[in-house]
């Protein structure tokens, strides 16, 4: 119909289990609304070359059964339009051509920095809101709310490691875990945590310290030990990819990993076979022992994007999107800034951001939400793990027990293993 104001929807950077949700709630608030929507495939991809022809109209009907479903139905992509000033001034003209009044992305910090320059180059033209997301939870969110498809990643990767902690039991091997999550190990901690993994490792518990490969091998070959003593010759390893960030040097120099980066500059962790690297690792330790151990790597993380949400992020998504749409119609008045927001929703309530209180301008980042590993909640996860502590260096039987485990001296042991714990 002639005269209605149009919503136009994209996505940016990987998927997350919800996305769908957040597009459908939107698109049903804004068609209650009296508006148009438009989706724009690709992210910015296209918008970036001044291309309109990559979008299709969304109706109720379109999304009132995919907006329960994983994956993107508008796709995405990474193309981040702020490295260059021709490809944003396509990405506002192919908008105005659009006849886009409102936009909606969905995104990581990299999306609503994006979406935080388009809105500047709209002029007031264009109203932007943006939706974060991510499975590595790592967006500082008030109230330590999480990122929409964190819950979902998590549950999917805890039946992942609950299922290898009983076949490792099963077969008496261990398993190594590499779990997604580029600079933060909240998803690695809450797969290890709830699947019953014997150790996690998370790139928050070595910052500050001289980290190698070989010394993440001996806090691997530590919780070995410790579990060969307490009567298990088997477990689970889960390790944050942003592990690997903090020994890319020495990662760069193995001849398996090929280091990439991507459009916003990040390292590619995911094209790196960490766990393959630490497996052989540890696995030529093991032979020096005179002992052969079953190690298999097992990588985890693209398979958890685009599941179907649990209850929680169906719920969540739908709060966020529908939010969008609301705080877009209602800009300008008190409190609801005119310069572009991210969504959150706080004590049931949605509030906008705006993206000059979270957006670093020079380096177009959020802050990262890490693990507090001086928090209770930390120290409760670390508590269930078997992993070599100052204890079992200060008690002599353990430390024996533990030394005859490693077929080594005690003197050596300690000498070798003591950094572990602290000493």
């Amino acid at each position: 119909m002639a005269g209605k104001k149009k919503l136009g929807i994209l996505v940016g950077g990987g998927p997350a289990p919800g996305i769908n949700g957040v597009i459908g709630a939107a698109t049903i608030e804004a068609i209650n609304q009296g508006l148009e929507v438009v989706g724009i495939l690709d992210g910015f991809k296209w918008l970036s070359r001044g291309d309109t022809s990559h979008t299709l109209p969304l109706t109720i009907h379109d999304v009132s059964e995919t907006r329960f479903r994983g994956g993107s139905m508008l796709h995405t992509s990474r193309e981040n339009p702020t490295k260059d000033p021709k490809k944003m001034e396509n990405v506002v003209k192919a908008l105005k051509d659009l006849g886009i009044d409102y936009l909606v992305t969905i995104g990581g910090d990299d999306t609503a920095f994006s979406a935080s320059k388009t809105a500047q180059h709209g002029q007031g033209h264009l109203r932007v809101a943006h939706v974060p997301k991510t499975i590595d939870n790592d967006l500082p969110l008030p109230n330590n709310a999480p990122t929409f498809g964190y819950n979902t990643a998590r549950a999917m990767g805890e039946a992942l490691v609950s299922n290898l902690m009983r076949d490792a039991r099963t077969t008496r091997r261990w398993y190594l875990v590499i779990a997604m999550g580029r600079t933060a190990g909240h998803l690695a901690l809450g797969m290890g945590a709830t699947g019953g993994a014997p150790l996690t490792i998370i790139p928050e518990e070595l910052h500050g310290k001289d980290v190698t490969l070989g010394g993440i091998c001996d806090i691997v070959e530590g919780a070995i030990f410790k579990s060969k003593v307490v009567g298990r010759d088997y477990g689970v390893a889960v390790i944050a990819e942003g592990v690997g960030d903090l020994v890319k040097e020495e990662l760069a120099q193995s001849p398996l990993a090929v280091v990439e980066h991507d459009e916003h500059g990040h390292f590619r962790l995911a094209e790196v076979p960490l766990g393959l690297i630490f497996k052989r690792l540890l696995q030529d330790r093991a032979a020096a022992r005179g002992e052969k151990v079953t190690i298999v790597d097992v990588t985890i993380g693209y398979e958890l994007r685009c599941a179907d949400p649990v209850p929680f992020d169906v719920e969540y998504t739908t709060q966020l999107g529908w939010g969008a749409v609301r705080y877009l119609l209602r800009m300008g008045e008190e409190s609801w800034t005119d310069e572009g927001a991210m969504m959150s929703v706080q004590s049931g309530e949605i509030v906008p951001i705006p993206f000059s209180d979270i957006l670093n301008p020079d380096t177009g980042k959020t802050t990262v939400r890490r693990v507090n590993v001086n928090s209770d909640v930390y120290r409760n996860a670390r508590s269930f793990m078997l992993r070599l502590e100052r204890a079992d260096f200060e008690d002599k039987g353990k430390l024996k027990a533990l030394a005859d485990a490693a077929k080594m001296p005690v003197d050596d042991f300690r000498a070798k293993y003591g950094h572990v714990a602290g000493l």
